[in-house]
């Protein structure tokens, strides 16, 4: 059984989402995923994707996936920052990660890009001792920012 990693096509969404649900679980966010088959799918396949990736396949199932973006630098350029790398628990094991990294990486490299970011809860040692063990390491000099939705609609709704 040989497992394939393929680029993500419109037909995979559905198994997508199902597993970004997987992982929101195991981030213990379970109700966290807000986002609809149909945003997933015109935000991937429509008229300007924001996001593309790969998928790992065994038997026609699947049973991985990287979700990736390209970002700008205005020091270094474009980099690729990966949104998602989620391998179902049963394929764990099998080097499925490692591969849908790998194929990220390939990409990046092709692409041009000069670097690839992501994040890691800081509690998910496991998934630390990956990306180490596939020569990553982590910067401790920055914090990340963020703004919900509804922190945004006060800011602009607060004039000036």
């Amino acid at each position: 059984m040989q497992i394939v990693i393929r680029r993500a096509e419109r037909r995979d969404v559905p198994q997508m989402l199902a597993l970004v649900k997987e992982l929101a679980t195991f981030e213990k966010e379970p109700d966290a995923v807000t986002v609809t088959e149909a945003e997933m799918l015109d935000a991937g396949f429509g008229a300007e994707p924001v996001w593309f990736g790969w998928v790992a396949e065994l038997e026609g199932v699947i049973i991985g996936m990287a979700v990736c973006y390209t970002r700008y630098s205005t020091w270094r350029g474009r980099c690729l920052y990966l949104e998602d790398i989620v391998v179902t628990e049963a394929a764990r094991g099998r080097r499925v990660g490692e591969k849908l990294f790998k194929a990220c990486a390939a990409f990046a490299l092709d692409q041009g890009h000069h670097h690839m970011l992501w994040q890691v809860l800081d509690w998910n040692t496991e998934a630390m001792r990956f990306y180490t063990r596939l020569g990553a390491t982590f910067d401790p000099k920055w914090v990340n920012g963020r703004m919900t939705r509804e922190e945004m609609e006060r800011l602009v709704e607060s004039g000036g």
